[in-house]
């Protein structure tokens, strides 16, 4: 696959339904790549001095593209975290974009970027959910996830 045609499947992720939004019955579900913005945007305002924006940039963009092949899986489906990373490293190893070291490092939590990433992925769900909830939807299961965290 040329560069041409692995940008365009990975702008593909705009197409992708959040499917946790979906199962929960939001009208009008974000796409992943919406969150992906959102978690940027979050970025630009919270990101520590100490930290690399620029990494926790490229993090907050790449981490879900490979969904744009294998979907938005999520804790409701029956597929392990071991299945679900596989299917996943798969998926960017097949898509010609350089985004490979960027999954291996946010799945393996293994810089403070990533670990701070993983936050504002929380984050951004847990503010996404307090937004549509004023469809008149209880989502308190996605806020609390960001009380766990």
């Amino acid at each position: 696959m040329d560069s041409k045609d692995a940008l365009i499947q990975a702008l593909g992720l705009k197409s992708v339904l959040r499917a946790g939004w979906v199962r929960a019955g939001v009208k009008q579900p974000e796409s992943v790549a919406a969150h992906s913005w959102g978690m940027a945007l979050l970025a630009t305002q919270l990101c520590p001095e100490d930290l690399n924006l620029q990494r926790v940039l490229e993090l907050c963009i790449l981490h879900d593209v490979a969904e744009v092949i294998v979907g938005d899986i999520t804790p409701h489906d029956e597929i392990t975290v071991d299945e679900k990373r596989r299917l996943e490293r798969e998926a960017f190893a097949s898509m010609g974009i350089d985004a490979e070291e960027i999954f291996h490092e946010y799945e393996e939590q293994s810089s403070a970027e990533s670990q701070f990433v993983r936050y504002l992925d929380k984050l951004d769900m847990a503010l996404q959910a307090e937004i549509y909830e004023g469809q008149g939807l209880d989502l308190s299961e996605f806020k609390k996830a960001i009380e766990e965290w």
